[in-house]
Formats: C-alpha cells, sequence, structure tokens
C-alpha cells in the first residue's frame, strides 16, 4: 500500500532503528496528520544498550511513543541458527531474506497490529502497488541503488496488505535532505547494518563464539581431485572467494564448490566459475500464485549482482530450473535468486 492511498487519519506502527531512513519514514507519516507509534526490535545486537539509547533520543524528538520488543529468542531461533547451520554444511546464507518475513514482518508485524496498529511502516527503499483486484505487486525502490526489494522476495499478499514503504518513491540523497528539511539531522544515528548481529565482528570470531567447532579442518582439491592445500573450516569460505586460500600459482585459484559430506574446499580458476543453470527450491510468488510457466524472467542470483535475462522452468518437488541466456560467476548455494519483470518482483526462492 502506498501512503497517498491512505485518505482518513489512522494509527502507525513505524519500524525505528534511529537512523535516518526508519526516522524520516516517521516524520513524514506523523506530519500529514497520521498517529505514529514506534517500535524497536531488540535481537542479538551486540550495542543493544546503545543502539536502545539511540533510538529513544530520536523518538523523544519526533514526540512519539517507542515500545520496545525482544524478540531476541525468536530471532536467535529463526535467523541465527539458520546462519551458523548455513555456513557449517557449506551453503552461503542471507540472514535478512529470513528475517524480514519472520521476524520483522511476522512477529514484529504481529506486535505492531496487536497494539492497536492499523499498519507497519518502515524505512525500506521498495514500493508497494495495489492492482484493482486488490492484489499486491512489490516494486523495486526508486532508488536502484538503495533498492532493496531483493530481500523481500518472501514476503507475502497479507503482509503487504499491512505495510508501508514511504521512502519507496525517493533516492537516498533526497531522503537526507528531506532529514535536513523536517529538522532531524544531528537527532539520528548513523545508517543501520544489514547484517545487525555481526556489527564490528567478523564471520570467524563470530562462529567461534556461537558454535562448538572442533577438528573442522580439511583439504583444498582442484576440480579433478587433486589436494593442494588444507583449510580450517568450510563455513570460512564461499563460492567466488579469491581471498585467504594460501594457494600459489600463474593464476589466483577460486573457490569452485564446498563438499560438507568430504569437508572439502573445491578450487578452480576463474572461467570454472561460470554457469549457465541454477536450481532453486522454496520458491515464493509474490501474487501467491506460481506464474504460467515456462516463462522468461530477468534473476538476481546475490543482492549486487544485475539480474540478467533468463527462463524459469518448473521442475519436479517443488523445485525450479533457471537457465540463463549467458553464463554467470559464482551462482552460490545458500544464496536467493529473485525474478525479476522489468521493476516487478515475481517471487524468488534459495539456490540448491
Amino acid at each position: 500500500m502506498q501512503l497517498k492511498e491512505i485518505k482518513s487519519p489512522i494509527k502507525v506502527g513505524v519500524a525505528m532503528s534511529g537512523g535516518v531512513d526508519s526516522s524520516v519514514t516517521a516524520t513524514l507519516i506523523k506530519n500529514i496528520g497520521h498517529d505514529v507509534h514506534g517500535f524497536f526490535m531488540a535481537l542479538a545486537q551486540p550495542d543493544l544498550d546503545l543502539q536502545i539509547s539511540r533510538v529513544k533520543k530520536v523518538a523523544s524528538h519526533l514526540d512519539v511513543p517507542l515500545t520496545v520488543i525482544d524478540l531476541t529468542e525468536e530471532f536467535k531461533e529463526t535467523v541465527l541458527d539458520y546462519f551458523t547451520s548455513n555456513y557449517l554444511e557449506g551453503r552461503t546464507p542471507n540472514p535478512c531474506v529470513i528475517c524480514n518475513p519472520k521476524i520483522k514482518f511476522g512477529r514484529l508485524l504481529e506486535k505492531i497490529l496487536a497494539a492497536g496498529c492499523d499498519l507497519m511502516a518502515t524505512g525500506h527503499y521498495a514500493r508497494i502497488l495495489r492492482d484493482k483486484e486488490d492484489v499486491y505487486h512489490l516494486i523495486r525502490g526508486e532508488d536502484h541503488k538503495k533498492d532493496q526489494s531483493y530481500f523481500l522476495h518472501r514476503l507475502t499478499q497479507p503482509q503487504l496488505n499491512r505495510i508501508l514503504f514511504p521512502l519507496g518513491d525517493h533516492r537516498k540523497e533526497n531522503v537526507y535532505k528531506l532529514a535536513a528539511d523536517l529538522g532531524i539531522s544531528g537527532v539520528h544515528g548513523s545508517e543501520s547494518q544489514d547484517v545487525c548481529f555481526l556489527k564490528d565482528r567478523d564471520l570467524k570470531s563470530f562462529m567461534a563464539q556461537y558454535t562448538a567447532l572442533e577438528n573442522n579442518g580439511g583439504f583444498i582439491v582442484t576440480l579433478d581431485g587433486e589436494v593442494i592445500g588444507r583449510h580450517e573450516g568450510i563455513h570460512r569460505f564461499t563460492v567466488g572467494q579469491r581471498r585467504g586460500l594460501g594457494i600459489p600459482d600463474a593464476t589466483p585459484y577460486y573457490v569452485a564448490a564446498l563438499d560438507p559430506v568430504r569437508n572439502e574446499v573445491v578450487v578452480g580458476k576463474k572461467v570454472d566459475l561460470y554457469k549457465k543453470e541454477l536450481k532453486v527450491a522454496e520458491v515464493n510468488w509474490i501474487s501467491g500464485k506460481e506464474p504460467h510457466l515456462p516463462q522468461e524472467y530477468r534473476t538476481r542470483i546475490r543482492y549486487r549482482h544485475h539480474e540478467a535475462p533468463s527462463m524459469i522452468i518448473a521442475g519436479d518437488k517443488n523445485t525450479y530450473k533457471v537457465k540463463f541466456n549467458e553464463p554467470q560467476l559464482a551462482i552460490t548455494p545458500g544464496q536467493f535468486a529473485v525474478f525479476y519483470n522489468n521493476e516487478e518482483v515475481i517471487g524468488g526462492g534459495v539456490i540448491l
């Protein structure tokens, strides 16, 4: 739903972090006459007390009530366990994709609606459009450099029905200007970090703290099976990685695959990383219905990837095959393939 569609005052719960995006979101909604209530998610942030202090300062300045929602246990069970288990099983996870439908627009949305709010708003750079049949469509944000539709592709029709993205039509530089015009520059904090639970920690230290890793070293092998090195855990690697292998050669080696059964890191040359096909599972179709397949869409295989022309083909056991027109670099199990029709997100699933 779009903010301009709302004709009479309502109560809106804004997911606030204390950063510029959620602060501007709350101010825009409040300034056109809606009743705004701020909500902050306490998850597994290492600097939780500092973040709560910051968001309270912003809420006080905006004169909106603030409720801190403790979702620590839900976040641990849903996101942290997923994150660590995927790395240990040789996949590269995307915690934000999992958090959005289950925590932020799952449990938090439930809490916001239970508190008497009519809708939930966030500072995401994406758009939601409703058609004449009351079907909601997820559209890329106007600012393609900041567009976050990739992370939102698992949202459902009932969730989209209750969500506002007021910044979807704005560019980031305009949001900073709005913050100045609205008088909140210097009040909000720095931008939120995507992987909120890592903060300044690297993956190695986080995994060591969160999991019991013992005797997890193994061999680094070529695509032909030749042993050329050792590693200290496949969770330290991802497909396409070049640094940290410690294998000198005339041309660099890259991680081509991770084998959790053999506990091996498989390496090859850059040319070996290009593939024309992938398989996905757990696909969510934004409309709630599978489109007529096979169908041509543009597919994005990671957040920073520029989506490429492809054919989506239905497979067996609720899987789908994606065939690209041109080979794509470093297709990575555990990441998500998201399908676009021009500006619209059609759906997406996890790469097998």
